[in-house]
This record gives C-alpha cells, structure tokens and sequence, in this order.
C-alpha cells in the first residue's frame, strides 16, 4: 500500500476529486495548507503598503492506495491539476507499513 500526497492550486481540487473517483479512489482527505516552492509568494498592496506574501494558499490531498492504483493514480492528478504554469504543485509517494478500519479491524488492503 502506498499514500500518494498531492499538493496543489486551490481551483483544482474539483477536477482532481473528480479524476481521482474515476479511477476507482474512494476516499481522500483534503487539508488547506500554506506554502511556498520555486513560486516563492508574492507582493500585494494593501493601504497603500507593500507587502510580501511568503506563503500562498494550497490543497493537500492524500489518498490511501493499492500499490497497483498508483501509477494511475499519479497520472489522474497530474493532467486534473496541471495548468502548465509555476506553481501547479508536487505528488509525494510514500510507502503504508500498516493499515486498519477501526469499525470492523480490517486491516491491510482489505481496510481502504
């Protein structure tokens, strides 16, 4: 098993919610979270002062998957949140040692 962790632009979390259920993935959780890569963040105006903003407003999304999902899994998220522009994000892949439902104790593949 392996949890696949996206981060990326707020206004794709729809296309890639939707990618990723047509692929077969169930469940996902979404976290917004802060950050700042190559993109570096930005100056804005306010009042008439400048300012720097360091960290811009992303979505983490992690899903729990098979390790037979991941490569389509990885494909799914990258064509839904690229824009072809600075910024689109990262996909981390790392690997699940254990895995249970707390409801019924399934535990394994047998709990995503």
């Amino acid at each position: 098993m392996k949890l696949v962790t996206a981060i990326i632009k707020p206004f794709k979390l729809d296309d890639v919610r939707e990618a990723l259920s047509e692929v077969g993935i169930a469940g996902i959780t979404v976290t917004e979270v802060k950050g700042f890569g190559r993109q570096k963040g930005h100056t804005e105006l306010y009042r008439g002062a400048e300012y720097v903003v360091d960290f811009l407003p992303k979505i983490k999304i992690e899903a729990a998957v098979a390790k037979a999902q991941v490569d389509q899994v990885i494909e799914a998220i990258t064509k839904a949140a690229n824009t072809g522009k600075i910024g689109d994000g990262k996909i981390f892949v790392s690997a699940i040692e254990q895995t249970i439902r707390i409801r019924t104790g399934e535990t394994g593949p047998d709990a995503l």
